[in-house]
């Protein structure tokens, strides 16, 4: 049966790399096992998933049709664990965090609903730039991510997406006589590549006032006026304002925040993890655009709401005391 788990999670590290011995060696199996999992679905599909030669490895057309429908069956399967499964979730995720995330009151939200749903399970964090993250994550090191979408790169769950904002200190103006001063991360980040592809596509002269590994230093950095930067709209920091059309500056574009997990089948309390990012992410999100994020950020674990939410007040004849 083509279904089995073990099968397709083979064959998505061998999609996802390109090669059978990178996907052995992610999946800690030797290559002859990959090998006999990818010919044990041509078998029950009756196609050929793969192109193979000396050189490289490459899917059919069956075999991109696989992929898109390996992610679901795995998915749904997990689900189903995670349901009928009676015992207490346990174990561990080594979750891989963007700096703007971890800053932003949505993580302490999904870390309380997660810890309150499944306390037997442990984290293992870790806060970076999205680009470091993503690697990380391809090296085996972390379990998931939530982090800004690599370009070209689908795999996960969109949460979010939303346009990108130029940020600036209260009370700074721009000089238009002189290049226009930027405070960015350092080369490979996904945003100051939106900063630049901007600016070029707009042809308006620019130099790095300066550049920052650290979210809180790029944010000081704008706030003490040495430049403008960028940050999505609903994590913006506090200490800058969003820029309007008077800057006169270019549309960066909008950017997607998507959780992703390692290649191959993710366990039942990473896929936990995932959903509960997931929701909460989406009602952040929901808050911010109603203009309700201090609400959000107040709300009490959505579990106890719900609990309280079900008790019933007494009526007022039921709380009435008989007259002697």
């Amino acid at each position: 049966m083509f279904y089995d788990p073990d099968l397709l999670v083979t064959f998505l590290a061998v999609a996802e790399t390109g090669s059978f011995s990178e996907a052995a060696r992610r999946r800690g199996l030797r290559q002859s096992t990959v090998s006999q999992h990818v010919r044990r679905l041509e078998e029950a599909t009756r196609r050929r998933l793969f192109d193979r030669d000396t050189h490289k490895v490459a899917l059919t057309v069956d075999g991109q049709a696989l992929t898109l429908l390996a992610d679901e069956i795995l998915a749904a399967h997990s689900r189903a664990e995670r349901y009928f499964s009676h015992a207490e979730l346990r174990g561990r995720v080594r979750f891989g965090a963007s700096e703007d995330f971890a800053l932003s009151p949505l993580l302490p939200r999904v870390l309380r609903a997660f810890a309150s749903k499944y306390p037997a399970v442990d984290l293992e964090m870790t806060v970076g730039l999205a680009v470091d993250l993503y690697e990380r994550m391809d090296q085996g090191s972390l379990d998931l991510i939530f982090a800004k979408r690599r370009a070209g790169d689908e795999r996960g769950r969109t949460v979010w997406r939303e346009a990108m904002v130029w940020v600036a200190a209260a009370d700074w103006r721009r000089d238009w006589d002189r290049p226009l001063p930027i405070v960015v991360y350092p080369p490979r980040s996904i945003t100051r590549e939106a900063i630049l592809v901007a600016l070029e596509g707009a042809d308006i002269p620019w130099r790095v006032a300066c550049a920052c590994g650290s979210l809180s230093g790029l944010v000081g950095a704008v706030a003490g006026g040495l430049g403008v930067g960028a940050q999505s709209a609903c994590l913006k920091a506090d200490g800058v304002v969003a820029l309007g059309p008077e800057a006169g500056l270019p549309a960066l574009g909008e950017t997607e925040f998507a959780v992703v997990p390692a290649v191959g089948r993710p366990n039942a309390p990473v896929e936990a993890l995932a959903d509960t990012i997931v929701e909460l992410g989406g009602a952040f999100h929901t808050a911010f655009l109603k203009g309700r994020l201090k609400a959000f950020s107040s709300e009490v674990d959505p579990v106890r709401v719900k609990k309280t939410r079900r008790k019933q007040k007494p009526s007022r004849s039921a709380a009435r005391t008989p007259a002697p």
